[in-house]
């Protein structure tokens, strides 16, 4: 019987040293080298693992990267031009500075703005209530008010303003990551550069019903009338599908829009004084009735 458990122990580690031997011989056999400097950028990462670089985590990205041979293409928000700096030094490739990115809200349709017209009573989730109607108000474009992007955000940026039912940005801990826009089914928030000094204009609404329907589903919507985009001096703004967008790579924060928006939809943010929307009106009016004139002439 002794005999017996011991010739079975010696069998089972012949045994078990074979297979080990034959694994090794494999895994040495079929080794696929890994670049070092994948591990030097992984390190130089921020660790969120966000996805807002479009890959499924720091590991992925920096693989993608160095097989890349460069930068054009591969970017991390969260990072921003500082790591990329490092990931650049790591590789020896040029990288080309961007400008800082911030989500904004593209709807200002607060409570009090927008009529309830339904009675929700089911799972709170924009995704889930976007499935099974266009929302609790009479806009079928506005925020659905149950913060999925306040749940997606990995940085703390989102919160939901309880009166005025939308969510609100913390810029400062806001990375870009995008999260937000991705986990929103309404698509009304986006991503926009963060402009000199934090100063930065939009048009607070996404709504593309003509401007009678719009008006009357929120008083606080883009009416399409086009008048800002008549008055921008810089061909910034353009007016698709009855609804205004402001290029804030063209936009030079003159601010002449908000003052001439007739329904307060254009909307702005860091200038370190208030707009007197009175007197720029004004100023504008006067300078369309000399051009006018000289027009005429």
């Amino acid at each position: 019987m002794v005999k017996i458990f011991i010739w079975t122990v010696v069998v089972i580690t012949v045994l078990g040293l074979v297979l080990a031997l034959v694994l090794f011989l494999i895994a040495k056999r079929f080794r696929v080298e890994e670049d070092p400097r994948i591990d030097e950028v992984e390190k130089a990462m921020p660790g969120a693992n966000c996805g807002g670089c479009g890959f499924a985590g720091c590991r992925a990205f920096a693989e993608a990267t160095v097989k890349a041979g460069n930068l054009d293409t591969n970017y991390c928000p969260v990072g921003g031009n500082e790591t990329m700096s490092r990931v650049a030094a790591i590789l020896g490739y040029e990288v080309k500075e961007k400008a800082p990115m911030v989500a904004v809200v593209r709807c200002n349709g607060a409570c009090g703005k927008r009529p309830v017209v339904n009675d929700y009573d089911g799972a709170l989730s924009c995704r889930v209530k976007a499935t099974l109607y266009s929302g609790d108000t009479g806009c079928p474009f506005g925020c659905l008010g149950c913060g999925d992007c306040v749940e997606a955000c990995q940085f703390g940026a989102l919160s939901m303003d309880p009166e005025t039912g939308l969510p609100v940005v913390d810029e400062t801990k806001c990375t870009a990551c995008g999260a937000c826009v991705k986990a929103c089914p309404k698509r009304i928030i986006e991503l926009r550069a963060k402009g000199p000094r934090g100063m930065r204009v939009w048009v607070s609404c996404v709504n593309k019903d003509k401007g009678a329907v719009a008006k009357k589903a929120c008083a606080a919507a883009c009416i399409g009338c086009g008048i800002c985009a008549k008055t921008c001096r810089h061909e910034a703004i353009t007016v698709t599908d009855n609804v205004a967008y402001i290029d804030y790579g063209k936009c030079k924060l003159c601010r002449e829009c908000i003052a001439m928006c007739p329904t307060g939809a254009i909307h702005e943010s860091g200038f370190p004084k208030p707009l007197d929307k009175a007197a720029t009106k004004a100023r504008i009016l006067e300078r369309q009735k000399k051009e006018k004139e000289a027009s005429n002439e």
